[in-house]
C-alpha cells in the first residue's frame, strides 16, 4: 500500500489522548487509512505523520473527517540506511 507523509500545523498546542486517537482510528478504518507514527515538533504545534493509504485523496478525506489539518501530503517511498551498506 502507498505510504504517505503528513505535514499538519496546529494553531494551538496539540494534546493527543486515548479518546480522540480512538476516533482518529475510526475514521480511518472506513477510508482504509492506516495511520503508522507520527512525530511532534518541540513547541508542540506541528506534526509529521507517516500513513498507509490508497490514495493521496483518501488521506485528506480521513483528516477532513477527522477534523485535522493535512497542510501537505506526500506519497514516499521507504528508505532505510541498513539497506544501502
Amino acid at each position: 500500500m502507498p505510504l504517505f507523509l503528513i505535514e499538519r500545523q496546529f494553531a494551538e498546542q496539540l494534546e493527543m489522548t486515548a479518546e480522540v486517537a480512538a476516533a482518529i482510528k475510526r475514521v480511518n478504518d472506513e477510508l482504509g487509512v492506516n495511520w503508522l507514527f507520527s512525530f511532534l515538533s518541540a513547541d508542540r504545534k506541528k506534526t509529521y505523520c507517516l500513513y498507509e493509504g490508497p490514495s493521496a485523496e483518501a488521506i485528506r478525506e480521513a483528516a477532513r473527517r477527522s477534523r485535522l489539518p493535512a497542510d501537505v501530503v506526500i506519497e514516499v517511498n521507504e528508505l532505510q540506511p541498513a539497506g544501502l551498506v
